[in-house]
């Protein structure tokens, strides 16, 4: 009987582990346009707006497809930093002042590095890419983001 009750236990941890180390989406998703000078961009997003979501990202994706993101809202302008603990693909931070602005871009950022990747500025959001979608579509500082939180163009 112990054995049985050993291997439920073993069973439940390793399940467990496996769901804390799995990929999840957060909850809500929208559509987001940058207005570059190369032209409107729109991107299929993710909204990370509640700190466990904020935490986990887009961490443990082993991919992430072009015109896919991650849309963190701090809710307010304020400054902050990311990191790239446990994510496996390379980003661009699209880091975005509560009016839509970009005020501050940050490519390639390295998989797996816990070095710190500032805003710069005081930011409402923070938009993850797939690395090279800033340099592929001209995405640069004071191009417009609209949607989602930032209203309609």
């Amino acid at each position: 009987m112990w054995t049985l009750r050993l291997a439920a236990a073993l069973l439940v941890a390793a399940w467990a582990a496996v769901a804390a180390s799995a990929p999840t989406q957060a909850a809500g998703r929208a559509t987001i346009e940058i207005v570059s000078s190369t032209g409107v961009h729109a991107f299929d997003v993710e909204l990370a707006s509640n700190d466990a979501e904020r935490e986990r990202g887009l961490m443990f994706r082993k991919s992430l497809p072009e015109g896919q993101g991650m849309l963190f809202d701090f809710k307010r302008d304020q400054p902050v930093s990311f990191w790239m603990h446990n994510t496996y693909v390379s980003l661009d931070m699209i880091f975005i002042a509560g009016d839509g602005r970009i005020v501050h871009v940050a490519e390639n950022a390295k998989p797996l590095s816990d070095d710190l990747i500032p805003s710069s500025a005081p930011v409402r959001a923070v938009l993850e890419v797939i690395a090279g979608t800033v340099q592929k579509l001209g995405i640069a500082p004071g191009d417009r983001v609209t949607g989602s939180i930032f209203g309609a163009r």
